[in-house]
């Protein structure tokens, strides 16, 4: 099999090739179809995120070891079962939760692997999916995404998951009744609008400082787009919002954004941050209580999200967030892009490179 993998933090990926792995007892092989390009395949590249204030948190530190092949957005066909496993078809294609945990403490027998304090995340702490191959340890962890392209499939672990169980954390009258405001409008922000659409937004107003991507943002369903660089925008959106901003999700999460909703949010209001750019906010502590608002952060979603938003996707026929797909040599050069702000959409390895 060959893979492309990170050999030094901030360094080009490194081309290898290894003996294909063969499946036992519960594992998958799966034939890597897809597999998603996520904003945090540069932190964990970098090898560290932003703290602010000059301090930054070590992926070395927390557990990752190199050589890593990046990658958690996964979906492809099985061509390998261990002898264990009894409900996974070889040649069906499905799509890969990454968010794995010890599979032992209460966290994860709660079904909330994504939270375990010893995860082992694909990508991050065990070889994801930037390779034509890729092992999954247990069965458990695919889901069946019938005639779905993988292409379309793949976003939904970790920018749909994300953006879904953001979502759910607003009351759902609130989402119902009240203007919804998006920081961002890249990979996760176009998500985000197309999932709160799908259940039951009252309207999606998105804060983005490129012009491209408010193209994207209106054409994927947004209501109206800001720019946060042009003065007064705040007063803007809260009138755009019908005047008091409730719920704000923030794909982001530079000290700018959350501090401009911190400040933005109405009394009760509710910010669900789930964006890693990095950085540091001062809160008042008085505030928080005299004006009952809301600072939660998400992170990702559980096997059981995965399965209801691959069950609304379908329902929905939600369309798919926008895509550039290339080839899976094109991994560095995906990476760049998105570095660079260049990418509009989810960019997706492949492959031959093509949707």
């Amino acid at each position: 099999m060959i893979s492309y993998d990170v050999a030094e933090c901030g360094q080009p990926l490194v081309r290898n090739e290894r003996a294909t792995p063969r499946p036992v007892g519960d594992q998958v092989l799966v034939r890597v179809e897809a597999a998603g390009v996520c904003h945090s395949d540069l932190h964990i590249w970098h090898g560290s995120y932003d703290l602010g204030n000059g301090k930054k948190m070590s992926m070395i530190d927390r557990g990752m070891k190199l050589p890593l092949t990046m990658g958690h957005e996964i979906a492809g066909e099985v061509v390998a079962v261990g002898d264990a496993v009894k409900d996974v078809a070889v040649g069906r294609r499905y799509l890969v939760f990454p968010w794995h945990g010890c599979g032992e403490c209460s966290v994860c027998r709660r079904g909330d692997e994504n939270l375990c304090l010893a995860g082992r995340s694909m990508g991050v702490f065990q070889p994801g999916g930037y390779a034509d191959h890729v092992l999954v340890s247990h069965a458990r962890y695919l889901v069946d995404i019938g005639d779905m392209p993988p292409v379309h499939a793949a976003p939904y672990a970790c920018s749909g998951l994300t953006t879904y169980s953001a979502l759910k954390k607003i009351p759902a009258q609130v989402l119902k009744d009240e203007k919804l405001v998006i920081f961002g409008a890249g990979g996760l922000g176009l998500m985000a609008i197309l999932l709160a659409r799908a259940m039951g937004s009252a309207g999606v107003i998105v804060i983005e400082p490129d012009a491209a991507k408010h193209a994207a943002a209106l054409q994927a369903g947004a209501l109206a787009a800001f720019d946060p660089g042009q003065d007064g925008y705040m007063a803007q959106v809260r009138q755009a919002a019908g005047g008091a901003v409730w719920a704000i999700i923030d794909c982001v999460g530079s000290s700018q954004t959350v501090q401009a909703g911190i400040d933005m949010l109405t009394k009760g209001g509710q910010l669900v941050q789930i964006g890693l750019f990095g950085g540091h906010v001062d809160l008042p502590t008085p505030s928080m209580a005299l004006r009952a608002i809301t600072y939660q952060g998400t992170y990702v979603g559980n096997l059981r999200e995965l399965q209801e938003l691959m069950q609304l996707v379908k329902d929905k026929r939600l369309q798919p967030v926008p895509s550039t797909c290339l080839p899976f040599g094109k991994a560095f050069t995906a990476l760049l892009a998105l570095e660079e702000g260049k990418a509009v959409g989810r960019q997706i390895l492949t492959p031959e490179g093509a949707c």
